[in-house]
């Protein structure tokens, strides 16, 4: 039987970012301003979002049996994402990310996958049960495509809806587009999916009809701050974004997943969990850093009341 919490197949890493006024270009060595090591990995920055606004959450993945191993968990665990099916694999060690964010908030970043780069098909054997009783299946692109496409086909064969996030951007099988129900590709990820460049929101609606020609059910191209478009293979919205001041958009992609699968979770149609993630993911932009900067339940809450419809407030 289905139930009512969310299953995050994905990456896990220690993110080390470094902030500085501009991002060096080839050859040049620039002053940083501010250094961190925090939590992060697609995975898992989609887990704790979707945690932190109240949703069950189980993560599965692997890490390095090393140090950076028992802080990932400690603060999945602190942040609440149920820990029970993510290994420790004893080969390697625990990813690694190398993030530079300028004085923008933009930025730049190295994934080295390690533990990550060995989440195979047994893995997802092993969780067959958990991903048949769960509500919605996350994935990204952090762990080996095809332990992604055989995660899709074990939720499609017990019709669990998927969301797939192609990030990092490469070209995918042709056979896992009709696998998915929500693909949510950033500007530069559906250029390299669909060789289109989004210059516009016309160009943006072309490639969109090309992903659903391939078989996706539902597509949501973000757009940075110009918000993002939405289409169900019937009509297409516009999703403006909240003006803010940006700190570091390192996990505001992350962040928009994970509030998008919240607000399918609580019952919102298609287009208002769209703009509640895009809410999430402009508050993520405020703050510096991955998971520490993705907002509680609260902030989302206190945000809504000032910014748009009660309809989104739905349980």
């Amino acid at each position: 039987m289905r139930e009512k919490f969310i299953t995050v197949l994905g990456s896990m890493t220690m993110d080390l970012v470094a902030k500085t006024q501009r991002r060096p270009i080839k050859g040049e060595t620039v002053l940083g301003e501010a250094f961190a090591m925090v939590p992060g990995g697609k995975g898992a920055n989609q887990a704790v979002t979707a945690a932190k606004l109240g949703a069950k959450t189980y993560m599965v993945g692997r890490l390095g049996n090393d140090l950076f191993r028992n802080s990932i968990l400690d603060n999945l665990a602190r942040e609440g994402v149920v820990t029970e099916f993510i290994k420790t694999d004893n080969e390697t060690a625990t990813g690694i990310a190398h993030i530079s964010v300028d004085a923008l908030g933009d930025n730049s970043i190295i994934i080295v996958p390690l533990a990550n780069a060995n989440v195979d098909e047994l893995d997802v054997n092993e969780v067959e049960d958990l991903i048949s009783r769960s509500a919605l299946l996350m994935l990204q692109l952090e762990v080996p495509l095809k332990t992604v496409l055989h995660a899709t086909k074990v939720a499609k064969k017990h019709n669990i809806p998927v969301i797939l996030n192609p990030a990092p951007a490469q070209s995918l099988p042709d056979e896992l587009y009709a696998y998915i129900d929500y693909l949510t590709p950033n500007e530069t990820e559906t250029e390299i999916l669909t060789g289109i460049k989004i210059t516009s929101i016309e160009s943006a609606k072309v490639a969109a009809k090309e992903l659903l020609n391939r078989g996706v059910r539902n597509v949501v191209i973000t757009l940075g701050e110009n918000g993002c478009l939405l289409s169900d293979g019937m009509e297409f919205h516009h999703v403006s974004a909240q003006k803010v001041e940006v700190v570091d958009t390192t996990a505001a992609g992350d962040a928009f997943n994970g509030g998008m699968a919240v607000g399918l979770l609580k019952g919102m149609s298609i287009k208002e969990a769209v703009t509640y993630g895009g809410l999430v993911g402009t508050l993520a932009v405020t703050k510096f850093g991955a998971q520490s900067s993705l907002p509680s339940i609260d902030e989302v809450n206190n945000f809504l009341k000032h910014q748009v419809p009660h309809s989104l407030n739905k349980n």
